[in-house]
C-alpha cells in the first residue's frame, strides 16, 4: 500500500516545474502502478502547447478557468471544475488559463518524475533521456 500526502511533496525530487506550471508527482514509474498520478498547478494567464505523443493522459479539473483548444481541428473547449478531457490519440494542443488552473493528471506509460516538456511539447520516454535526448522548458507564447 502507498500512502502520500500532497504538502509533503513541495521541495522535493517529486516536484518539477517550469515557466508557466508545478507539478506534484504523486505516483511515478517506480511505484509500479503502471500510470503515474499528477497534481498540477497552471499558472494564470499562461499558454501551453502540448504533445504527448509517446504518453496517454487524462486530466481532471479540481479548480479554476480556462481552455483547451484541439490543434487537429482547431475546436476550443470550456476548462472548469468537473471536466475531464482525455487525450486518447495523442493529441497536440494549446492550454490556456484564464485562471489559476489545478489539474489532477494520469500518465501512460507512467512518467518517472523530472519530465518537462521538449521542444514539441511532449515527455521523452525514459529510454529517450537514458540516451541523451535533451528537454526543454514548455513552451510560452502569448
Amino acid at each position: 500500500m502507498i500512502i502520500r500526502q500532497l504538502d509533503e511533496i513541495p521541495g522535493t525530487e517529486r516536484e518539477t516545474a517550469a515557466e508557466n506550471w508545478v507539478s506534484r508527482r504523486l505516483l511515478l514509474s517506480a511505484d509500479g502502478m503502471g500510470f503515474s498520478l499528477h497534481d498540477t498547478i497552471i499558472y494564470p494567464g499562461t499558454e501551453t502547447r502540448m504533445w504527448y505523443k509517446h504518453h496517454l493522459e487524462a486530466v481532471y479539473c479540481i479548480e479554476g478557468e480556462g481552455e483547451l483548444e484541439s490543434l487537429s481541428d482547431g475546436q476550443k473547449y470550456a476548462i472548469r471544475p468537473g471536466t475531464l478531457y482525455a487525450l486518447n490519440a495523442h493529441d497536440q494542443h494549446i492550454l490556456r488559463s484564464r485562471t489559476k488552473l489545478r489539474m489532477v493528471c494520469v500518465f501512460n506509460p507512467p512518467c518517472t518524475g523530472n519530465e518537462t516538456h521538449d521542444e514539441d511539447g511532449a515527455y521523452c520516454l525514459a529510454d529517450q533521456r537514458a540516451e541523451g535526448k535533451s528537454l526543454l522548458a514548455a513552451q510560452v507564447s502569448g
